[in-house]
């Protein structure tokens, strides 16, 4: 459903939200997880990003579905994903990737669960841009030969448009049609941990404008909070990805959780 530029999502039989870590294209593991080892049902769980869409060709994504839908249907669950930075971002149009247990969304989309509304905002920066660009370009002759015509969902190891945005026309839709109590991105505000990758200052060496574009990217996060503050919107849960460890801690009244990468936390 869309409010006029917003999109929405709403899970009325979920029972259970989960949000994971990032899963770096490991879907079948992440089902695996999901239905077999923890024997989850009626459960909406969110990948706050890194999800692993654009490495591969997109029959591989569609097959990768095919295959789990049967074990998604049985266990009642869906899974949404919310775009990283190594994620290409035409699959998180909302239409790309969108079926019935699994669905790509695009940034700001709010979803609707177990009474709470969820705003996901996607992206960050890569800090290893330059060796995925030139990795890349190395690799590509070899690819394309058989992949005639380069388009939106082409292979690739890294996309430009990576890096989240602060939208506040997309803010005030929705701060006019919905309360947000959650929040799940791919990176965090300034204030959490971590304060910046491991080896950010080494790949910063060869990259110049590298470590202006995480502190933007960081900027933007604190623009949204700030938004979601001024508005009044009662966020009390913020989860995040990104950085592959684990950490959480309550600042000014929100719960702030660093997933590590497959870790899966209950929010409700």
């Amino acid at each position: 459903m869309n409010h006029s530029n917003t999109f929405s999502l709403s899970f009325p039989e979920a029972k259970t939200i989960i949000v994971s870590g990032d899963i770096h294209g490991d879907f079948n593991q992440l089902v695996f997880k999901l239905c077999i080892q923890y024997k989850l049902t009626d459960t909406l769980l969110i990948v706050a990003g890194d999800c692993g869409f654009g490495f591969e060709k997109k029959e591989y994504y569609e097959q990768m579905v095919r295959r789990n839908t049967k074990r998604m249907n049985q266990a009642n669950n869906w899974i949404v994903f919310v775009r990283g930075n190594h994620d290409n971002p035409a699959y998180f149009e909302g239409t790309t990737f969108s079926y019935k247990r699994f669905i790509a969304v695009p940034d700001y989309t709010i979803l609707q669960a177990c009474n709470h509304s969820i705003l996901c905002v996607g992206g960050a920066i890569s800090i290893d841009r330059n060796y995925r660009i030139n990795e890349w370009n190395k690799r590509k002759y070899r690819v394309h030969s058989n992949e005639l015509q380069e388009n939106d969902i082409s292979r690739n190891l890294y996309w430009k448009n990576e890096a989240p945005i602060y939208d506040a026309d997309k803010m005030n839709t929705i701060c006019a049609n919905f309360l947000i109590d959650t929040v799940v991105t791919h990176t965090a505000p300034s204030h959490c941990e971590l304060f910046s990758k491991s080896n950010l200052n080494q790949w910063a060496e060869n990259d110049s404008s590298l470590l202006k574009d995480v502190q933007s990217e960081r900027k933007t996060m604190d623009m949204i909070l700030h938004h979601l503050k001024t508005d009044n919107h009662p966020v009390n849960h913020w989860y995040y990805g990104h950085f592959h460890q684990n950490w959480h801690s309550a600042i000014d009244g929100i719960l702030y959780q660093m997933l590590d990468i497959m870790e899966f936390s209950q929010v409700y």
